[in-house]
């Protein structure tokens, strides 16, 4: 089953319940949550207050992103905050099983991400601890990036390392990802399609979310 989750980079932070009630009434089953630092990646977006000021009316399954040097330091405040999945990068820390571990502890889905030049071998060795893998389709930091379609080569790799494990993990993607290019994430192993500009930039979010999940 093909799940939509919706990235709020993109949306009017202006209007950001309304903005999610939006995607919630077009179907869609996650909410993407990027959370990022200025340090790995060069922007600044939101903390765990925020997160936890959505989550008072939003019954979506909340996938947080961090995109954060050291990630094991906010662990529990996102998952008080009302994360679902929490997903850290491989780049982001020296010890990423003990943020794994860290995950499970607060009883949260665990998630890893790879960046596009990131080699998905590295992925195999967390592969029977985690429940979500992300492969970056952009390089991490900014929405509205153009997907790069070397990472499908991520992808396909990164799918037939799940299929090998016999376990049930999402394998999402994230970065330019639109009704136009789907197929090409989806036909790759992807069954999670995060997608920030196609959707809230969509002056019919329904009928997006019904091409982005076809």
């Amino acid at each position: 089953m093909i799940k939509i989750s919706p990235s709020i980079l993109a949306c009017d932070f202006a209007n950001l319940q309304s903005e999610i009630k939006k995607v919630e009434d077009a179907g869609v089953q996650y909410l993407h949550i990027d959370v990022m630092d200025g340090i790995f990646v060069p922007n600044i977006t939101l903390g765990p207050c925020v997160v936890s000021a959505i989550r008072k009316n939003s019954n979506l399954v909340f996938d947080v992103h961090l995109m954060i040097t050291d990630p094991i330091r906010y662990i529990e405040d996102f998952a008080k905050a009302g994360a679902d999945i929490i997903t850290i990068h491989v780049e982001s820390t020296f010890d990423v099983n003990k943020a794994i571990e860290k995950i499970k502890a607060c009883e949260k889905k665990a998630g890893i991400s790879i960046k596009p030049n990131t080699k998905p071998e590295i992925v195999k060795q967390y592969i029977d601890k985690v429940d979500l893998v992300l492969c970056m389709t952009v390089e991490p930091g900014f929405g509205g990036q153009s997907f790069i379609p070397e990472t499908l080569e991520n992808i396909k790799a990164v799918a037939e390392m799940i299929k090998e494990s016999s376990r049930e993990i999402d394998l999402e993607v994230d970065g330019g990802i639109s009704p136009k290019n789907a197929h090409l994430v989806k036909e790759a192993g992807a069954n999670v399609i995060v997608a920030g500009s196609a959707v809230f930039g969509s002056s019919d979010i329904p009928q997006t979310v019904k091409d982005l999940m076809a």
